[in-house]
């Protein structure tokens, strides 16, 4: 059986409170399932009953989190008791440690009638206690020092296999390049990178700050297999460490991780330990691979800068012909040997379309007309759209490759839809950015060729074709194929 059976509805049916309370089930089993607890330790420190508690770890086990989420709604009373009073009713859990539920509820009732409060129940008072982090109630009752001790997963020793950690970090690179304007501008860089063999799983290049939706696209470039054979890294990792960024700590990605099942490991606010390896393929890519191009910091007076599409495609070739065949200084093997002797399977996700769901962010509502979706100026077709002509879909696109589309109709995958003007290259969605200027400084110097934006995308791709002549030369098919075909 997959990661998910075809009549639950996806994660992202639900809605965030759903989702919310469906976590607070998960907290409550996750000891069980790192091995830090018994089941029965885990019932007797939240007052749920084993019973529950094993029917909750199958559900999660078979479908994710989304086993979790209750499908017909109850109201538990929890979510009637006003702000305020909840707010309160944990402030007195946290700050007495030794008081019981009775005792809670007692002071909490105190409260309630001296600022004109609705008084909850017991079993809502009791209802809050049992969905408190056991994490929160250790660092309220035993301090930083023994909350670190037994929550803080900091990782003290080498992955022992590939995909049992990855580590995920970001860095402004040392190098000015042309943005789509055709100003200069420094890029970002983020990664992904396997702990045990050192290979790189993902990256993604940017002149934005990092967001929570760079982070997810570089996990989905990450887990999938790439379209590049030679680049092979891919699969579920078993944990995913990162430091305290924003993006890395988004609610999201944390609904994503339980759902793919994959824990999430941070770095300690201010003692970032472990995070030295990433910190030196940062080096590397200084040393080995920007030192020597045209716009890097330490260089002086270049004569001409790169575009980010050509820092990408480069950076993209160190990576997977350069950095990952070098014998690294520590494993003392290459990355992607490291990465292949072990002879393992990776777990790989049910299907690439429920990676979409969770990962693709970039999602914009667009209707189906007779002459398919129009999205960036372009259309895209698939014939799986001629049953709905007028109704209103779901788009999700990786802003790398905007050449294709996958579109969804009511939480559903429906079809991978493509632009038939521009499916013979991969298009970035800078690229479609970088031809509206073109052809707007054309018009403004009224010697307009009269070309479209899709033509300009078609010359600038057969010029840069020309520069770099493929390796094969079999004429490429106009039909665009995809690896699981």
């Amino acid at each position: 059986m997959g990661i998910m059976s075809d009549k639950v509805p996806h994660l992202t049916a639900y809605s965030e409170e759903q989702r919310q309370k469906a976590m607070d089930k998960y907290r409550l089993i996750a000891p069980y399932l790192n091995r830090e607890k018994s089941l029965r330790a885990v019932a007797e420190d939240s007052d749920v009953s084993k019973r529950t508690l094993q029917y909750w770890v199958s559900q999660y086990e078979q479908f994710g989190l989304v086993g979790l989420i209750r499908k017909r709604r109850r109201d538990s009373g929890i979510f009637k008791v006003e702000k305020e009073v909840q707010e309160e009713i944990k402030n007195l859990i946290l700050n007495h440690k030794r008081n019981s539920v009775t005792s809670i509820h007692r002071k909490i009732c105190e409260t309630c009638k001296k600022n004109n409060w609705k008084q909850p129940s017991y079993y809502q008072v009791y209802a809050i206690s049992r969905f408190l982090s056991p994490g929160l109630k250790k660092l309220a009752y035993e301090g930083k020092k023994e909350y670190q001790n037994t929550h803080d997963l900091i990782h003290r020793r080498e992955a022992n296999y590939p995909n049992e950690i990855w580590q995920a970090d970001h860095t402004p690179l040392d190098i000015i390049v042309l943005n789509e304007k055709g100003n200069p501008e420094r890029p970002w860089l983020t990664i992904i990178l396997d702990d045990y063999s050192r290979a790189i799983a993902g990256y993604f290049l940017t002149f934005q700050d990092p967001t929570a939706i760079h982070t997810a696209l570089v996990l989905h470039q990450a887990i999938w297999r790439k379209r590049n054979f030679d680049w092979q890294i891919c699969g579920i990792p078993e944990k995913f460490y990162t430091d305290h960024g924003s993006d890395f700590t988004s609610n999201h990605l944390e609904q994503v991780a339980i759902d793919l099942k994959i824990n999430l490991v941070f770095s300690a606010v201010g003692v970032p330990r472990g995070r030295g390896k990433i910190e030196r393929f940062f080096s590397t890519i200084n040393q080995l691979f920007l030192q020597d191009l045209p716009g890097y910091i330490g260089n002086q007076n270049s004569p001409s800068l790169l575009t980010l599409k050509e820092l990408d495609e480069k950076l993209s070739n160190f990576i997977i012909y350069n950095y990952h065949h070098r014998r690294h200084g520590t494993t003392k093997k290459e990355p992607i040997k490291a990465w292949n002797d072990s002879g393992f399977l990776p777990n790989m996700p049910d299907s690439l379309e429920s990676l979409d769901l969770l990962l693709l962010n970039v999602a914009k509502p667009r209707k189906v007309h007779s002459d398919g979706i129009h999205f960036q100026g372009l259309r895209y077709i698939d014939l799986n759209l001629a049953a709905y002509i007028g109704e209103t879909v779901i788009i999700r696109y990786d802003p790398r490759d905007i050449a294709e589309i996958r579109v969804f109709y009511k939480g559903e995958y429906l079809c991978t839809a493509i632009s038939p003007e521009i499916s013979d290259y991969q298009v970035d969605l800078k690229d479609i950015v970088s031809a509206r200027n073109k052809v707007r400084q054309n018009l403004k110097k009224q010697i307009d060729t009269g070309r479209t934006v899709v033509e300009e995308i078609a010359l600038s791709k057969q010029e840069g074709m020309e520069k770099q002549p493929s390796k094969t030369d079999s004429k490429k098919s106009k039909l665009k194929r995809y690896f699981n075909e």
